[in-house]
């Protein structure tokens, strides 16, 4: 037969395991949730950036269209179900030089590429010179 003690001591360990088996179901629970919450970060950012690759491309075709197009206070552009905001600057960097700023946006995720493209005034010929991903 079991004494007083060995009850009182028995029900402090099941508490002790029931405890570290709580602990440990908590702990397994927030690491899957951060990692589902990084696997969406992942794809949300490689959308906001082909968002905005998708505005900057816009901008091209329309400065090749039009050699003297600008927008220095930006516009809009649907790429899928989403909008790049892009704005156009002539004379940027320099005399002969356009720059573009696109911006493309998923959920709280933000990437911007700045595109600088060198324009004939006398051909009207367009070419990239640069073409990199901005904070």
């Amino acid at each position: 037969m079991l004494s007083r003690t060995s009850g009182q001591s028995l029900l402090a360990l099941v508490i002790f395991i029931g405890s570290i088996i709580m602990v440990s179901g908590i702990a397994l629970a927030l690491v899957a949730g951060s990692f589902a919450n990084s696997a969406f970060g992942y794809q949300a950012v490689q959308e906001a950036y082909a968002i905005a690759a998708g505005g900057a491309e816009d901008a091209l075709l329309q400065i090749t269209r039009n050699n003297q197009f600008a927008a220095p206070s930006g516009y809009s552009v649907a790429v899928g179900s989403s909008t790049a905001t892009v704005a156009v600057t002539q004379g940027s960097p320099s005399s002969g030089y356009d720059t573009i700023l696109s911006q493309g946006s998923v959920s709280l995720w933000t990437r911007k590429v700045q595109v600088v493209v060198a324009v004939n005034p006398t051909t009207g010929q367009a070419s990239v010179v640069s073409w990199s991903e901005v904070q």
